[in-house]
This record gives C-alpha cells, structure tokens and sequence, in this order.
C-alpha cells in the first residue's frame, strides 16, 4: 500500500460521510419500499452498522438487480469491509450503468487513490465535479492528490509539472494556505516572480503572520527590486522569529540594496552572533567592504567566509575581484579560476576572470573565458523569455528558511 494510505483512507471515509446520508436519496423517484430501505441503508452505514446496512441493500438488489444507488452503497460497504478488488466492480458497475451520478464517480475516485492508482482517481474525481461542482468534499480529495504528485515533482526536479498541479489545486482550494505557499515556492523556484509574490501575499492574507511566507516574499520582493518592500517583509519575520540568523542576514541583504551600509552590517552582524559558524553574512559584509574600497577588510570577511564553506562560488568570485582591484593578478586569477570549477555557472566569475587573464596577456584564454560569461547571460535572458511563457492560459506545467550557510 502506497505511503499516503492512511490519509486517503480517512479522505475516503470523511467523504462517505458526506455522500451515502439520507438526504442524497430524498428525490428517489421510486416506490416507497425501496426509497425507504435506501434510506435505512444510508443511516446503518453512516453509523457503522455493515451488516444491517447490507441486509437492506442485497433487498432492494432482489428486487431490481441494477439499482445503481443500491450498488453504489454496497460498494461503500465493501471499501468499509477492506474488499477494494469487489468495491472497484461495483463502483465501475455503477458509473457504467449510470454516468451521470456524481457519488459514483467520487466513490471509485477515492477508492483509486486509496490504491495508489492517482491519475485514475483524478479523472473519476473531476468526472464527479463536473456533474456536481459544489462537491467540496471531492475537492478537498483532489487538491491532496495534486498537492502529492507536486511534492513528487519537485523532489524530482521536474517544477514546471508541479507548477501545473499546483495551479489546479488552486483552483480547487483557494482558501488553502498550504496551497498557495506550495505554489509560491514553486513559482519563485522558476523565477516567476510575480505569480510567487501574489501567492505569498495571499498565503499571508490566510495566515497572517506566516513565518515562511514572510520570509520566501520578502526574497521574491527582491527578486523584483522591490527593495523597500522586501525589507518590511524581513522586518515582520525578524518580529515573529528574532532568533533565527537567517532572518537578520535577509534583513540586511535588503538594507544593503537599500545603500543602508551600516544597518545593513548591523544586521548581519547579529546574524554572526547567533550562528557564528555560518558563512553567509561573512560573505555579505566582505561586499560591503569591497564595495566601500576597503579591499583589507573585505579580504578578512571573505577569507573567514570561506574557512567555514571552502567551496563557495560566490564568496570566491568576491575574494578574486578584491585581488582584481588591488592589480594583484596572480592571485586573482587563481582564486577566480577556483569559483569558476566550483560552479561553471557563475557568470560574474568568468567575466572577472576573463578580464583577469586580459591584463597577464593570456589573451586567448581570456576570450573564451569572456565568451562562457557572455553565453551565460544570454541564457538567463532566454529562461527568463520563456518563464514569462509559461504564465499565459494553457501553458503546461519548499521550505522552511534555514540558518544561512
């Protein structure tokens, strides 16, 4: 049995709950006898009573062997007694027989996704929303399907399909605040950053407060050079968790866009004070540093950066163009040759690098550098086209912030 069984069993039953009562019956256009013993049926079942509730059921059976709302009922029974494989004939038996009955299509749905069968169930479950949209209770199923398969998608890399589920989910549950962060992450993952900021901002409009939504927008905000704006978002995380670093570290990043040197500092040194083992805000005031021109200090930042995280690209990349204004060439070249197969896509690195080996005379290798780093731009340039894509009609197709590394 598939890891979500369990929960899928309790969807299933809450929504049996919902759609096997009496009053799903009430419009029966059929004799008395008959309306009645249905009835009775709904009630045993819904009180748990298997045995009565199937006595009633195998008697209207007798009497009119194809009775769907009979058979639908008994196939609840059957799920209830753990016969899935006899459950399934009898749900397929009904949406054969009867395929615009909604609780039909719901009921083989729920059953397919309690066997793991997702794709199965989702196409029962919208089969059962489109004959009955105010069915919430289907739903609330389908948006536990697709959030599932989203969870699968990213863990496999693949976040344009689970882009595509999660804009689904959305629409069956717009008030689930789970949904739109789930969807905000995704869609700040792809760089489409202001379907992600909306989705945050409506996560919070649910969940006032939320610490990770807080944080994921004040980043997506700055993402969009919405500086001032991503600091009020740091500023309100800082607020809900002050002892996190990675919130002060984000608030200074946003300080220091904000030309706000000295606050910004200030932040990351409290930052340092609550994970001194880190490496990010140590890399973030060696920036400062560099950027003021007090390339000792920034040289002092960085190299304590990389004492915590040897292989950083980006305190590499800082450390070479420090080496790089003070002519130190050698050196710069060395350090910037080291970012660079750390991490090929740093596109600073190759041009810093490149500019590096232009003034030691190396110009062939700087030109291939110079061109790796003109490459790299362009492809930004194009996924940021084709992002843009993917948010018109039709188009296809996370995590809690950590202490800063």
């Amino acid at each position: 049995m598939p890891p979500s069984t369990n929960r899928s069993r309790a969807v299933f039953a809450v929504i049996l709950c919902l759609g096997t009562g009496p009053a799903c019956l009430a419009q029966s256009a059929e004799a008395q006898p008959t309306r009645s013993q249905l009835r009775s049926a709904a009630r045993e079942l819904s009180a748990g009573n298997l045995d009565q509730a199937e006595q009633d059921l195998q008697s209207v059976l007798r009497s009119n062997a194809g009775d769907y709302r009979a058979l639908d009922l008994l196939g609840v029974v059957r799920v209830l007694q753990h016969q899935e494989a006899k459950a399934q004939e009898l749900f397929e038996q009904v949406v054969k027989a009867k395929p615009d009955f909604a609780p039909g299509h719901a009921h083989l749905g729920l059953l397919y996704l309690h066997m793991g069968r997702a794709q199965d169930a989702l196409a029962e479950l919208r089969q059962a929303l489109r004959l009955d949209p105010a069915r919430t209770d289907v739903a609330g199923a389908m948006t536990h399907i697709l959030q599932g398969q989203a969870k699968t998608a990213t863990d496999s890399g693949d976040w344009i399909g689970a882009l595509s589920l999660l804009m689904e989910a959305r629409e069956y549950a717009p008030d689930n605040a789970d949904v739109h962060y789930e969807f905000g992450m995704v869609a700040h993952k792809l760089s489409l950053d202001d379907d992600a900021i909306e989705a945050f901002q409506q996560t919070l409009r649910l969940r006032s407060n939320d610490a990770p939504a807080l944080y994921n927008l004040g980043f997506a905000l700055m993402d969009r050079a919405r500086f001032d704006d991503a600091r009020r978002q740091f500023s309100q995380y800082v607020e809900v968790r002050p002892d996190d670093p990675s919130g002060h570290c984000a608030l200074g990043m946003a300080l220091a866009a904000l030309e706000q040197a000295e606050d910004a500092r200030a932040e990351f040194k409290r930052s340092i004070a609550l994970a001194p083992a880190q490496s990010e805000s140590y890399y973030r005031i060696g920036l400062l540093d560099l950027n003021a021109g007090d390339y000792a200090a920034a040289a002092q930042e960085l190299h304590t950066a990389l004492e915590h995280k040897p292989n950083d690209g980006g305190a590499l990349t800082a450390l070479g163009k420090v080496e790089f204004e003070q002519k130190h060439y050698t050196e710069a070249a060395s350090v910037l040759q080291q970012a660079v197969s750390e991490d090929d896509s740093l596109q600073e690195a190759h041009y810093y690098f490149g500019l590096t080996l232009a003034r030691m005379g190396r110009r062939p290798e700087s030109n291939q550098q110079l061109e790796i780093a003109a490459r790299l731009e362009q492809e930004q340039k194009e996924r940021g086209r084709n992002l843009v894509r993917l948010r018109k009609p039709g188009a296809p197709g996370i995590q809690e912030p950590k202490s800063p590394q």
